[in-house]
């Protein structure tokens, strides 16, 4: 055996032993965490990807990895290398490894002990640790607790349990895992990152998690909107993630997927999509298009007929058909590509008398505009066909345009179309003299299916 063979089957990189933990799986332990006077006065959390060595502003904060996973999966792989950055803050929470539902076991488990090796790693090394808990099911009790002396001090999110944007409700799933946290760990005190749930019993430190984001940070150096060096794994930088993103609805635990989809209460046009067996919904976007949404047996919306041509005549007819999938992981309404009527389109029957009446829904003024970016993409991702005005000119994205692949242009203009194969490519288009992804934002959307 050469020498190269022999460090590397025994360095811990590998072996990842030296904590000897408890029980048949030998989760390391992380030490109890050893308060001191103001640690949870007024206490503000930072992400892990916006840390960095020259950071004067935030050191009071603690480290948080309620993140997605690649964004710190470096830290497993190689967990020295953040360690002076990470000692500078007040405090650091063990990495959250995600512990979704639609998990293999095998893989929850890795995530366990991926989580408390770091810790315990970290705190081998005279960092102030805390450790975060998260659970899947039932099935998980037997280990997700495991590395975590009675009476620690414990950190927990209920973000993505609580029911925002199109995001369902989880609280029963959570309730079940915290619950028996509190009877199998006993903790001191529960940093709890966004608002608890009112059925929460134990000595909670609530962290707002609006005053803990990104948008209350203040560098000294100027900054790119994303830190590159947050997303870097090995060296190298991970570039557009536009297949992946869509599905990154949740951060942590509970449903990979955010929970089943359900109409968003901000955006009545959601309501559109589901209904009485055989009733037709009319939407009246803001640009005076008119949609006509079909309900099938379900109670959701079978197929929407679009009286537009969504400025691309030669894409679409007016009007035109899409139908409606909702065979995908969260039950999201998904339109497909246009059914289109060069010779006219039938008639858009009811299925049954019994709903003579349509429904009207009137989209109100701001509604349709877009908060995030990843709330732009999501929308193409679902098959959206999107129109929005910026400095008064009104431009056009479709998820299958010419080539079937997503198309952004001014408005009846072909010869302007830009044919990109991811949403991100979308968002370099040039809308006059503004990058798209600078302004999306900020533009008025006037009409949008999903």
């Amino acid at each position: 055996m050469t020498e190269e063979n022999y460090n590397y089957r025994t360095s811990q990189t590998l072996l990842r032993n030296q904590f000897p933990g408890k029980g048949k799986f030998k989760i390391p332990i992380i030490p109890r965490f050893q308060e001191r006077p103001g640690d949870f006065d007024d206490l503000l959390l930072i992400g892990f990807d916006k840390t960095h060595l020259e950071d004067q502003n935030h050191l009071d904060r603690m480290v948080h990895f309620f993140l997605y996973d690649y964004r710190f999966e470096r830290v497993w792989k190689n967990p020295d290398n953040d360690m002076e950055k990470l000692s500078r803050y007040r405090a650091v929470l063990s990495p959250d490894f995600s512990m979704y539902l639609e998990m293999a076991p095998v893989m929850q488990l890795y995530n366990v002990f991926r989580n408390r090796w770091c810790g315990a790693y970290w705190a081998s090394k005279g960092l102030r640790i805390i450790p975060t808990v998260n659970w899947g099911d039932e099935s998980t009790f037997d280990f997700c607790f495991e590395g975590i002396e009675k009476g620690s001090v414990v950190a927990v999110s209920t973000y993505m349990a609580s029911e925002h944007d199109n995001r369902q409700d989880q609280k029963e799933w959570f309730m079940a895992g915290y619950n028996e946290m509190l009877r199998r760990i006993e903790p001191e005190k529960i940093i709890c990152y966004n608002t608890p749930f009112p059925e929460m019993q134990g000595k909670l430190i609530y962290v707002d998690y609006e005053r803990s984001s990104w948008r209350y940070l203040n560098y000294e150096r100027s900054f790119p909107k994303e830190d590159l060096d947050a997303f870097k794994i090995d060296g190298a930088s991970i570039g557009n993630r536009d297949t992946i993103e869509p599905y990154l609805i949740g951060k942590g635990g509970g449903s990979a997927y955010g929970g089943k989809w359900r109409p968003n209460p901000n955006k009545p046009q959601d309501q559109r999509f589901l209904g009485s067996p055989g009733e037709i919904k009319t939407t009246v976007m803001k640009n005076g298009e008119t949609f006509k949404t079909k309900i099938g047996d379900s109670g959701r919306a079978e197929i929407e007929r679009h009286e537009t041509d969504h400025g691309r005549s030669d894409k679409h007819s007016n009007p035109h058909d899409h139908r409606i999938n909702w065979n995908n992981p969260d039950e999201h309404p998904e339109p497909g590509p246009p059914i289109n009527y060069p010779d006219g389109a039938p008639e858009f029957k009811q299925y049954r008398r019994l709903f003579s009446m349509e429904k009207m829904i009137v989209v109100p003024d701001g509604s349709l505009n877009f908060e995030t970016i990843s709330e732009f993409k999501r929308s193409l991702h679902w098959g959206g066909e999107i129109e929005f005005v910026w400095n008064g000119i009104t431009y056009g994205v479709i998820r299958y345009g010419t080539n079937n692949k997503i198309t952004i242009y001014v408005a009846n203009r072909p010869e302007t179309e830009k044919v990109c194969e991811t949403a991100d490519d979308a968002l370099e288009y040039m809308v006059g003299e503004d990058r798209l992804r600078d302004v999306i934002t900020k533009v008025k959307v006037i009409s949008r299916t999903v």
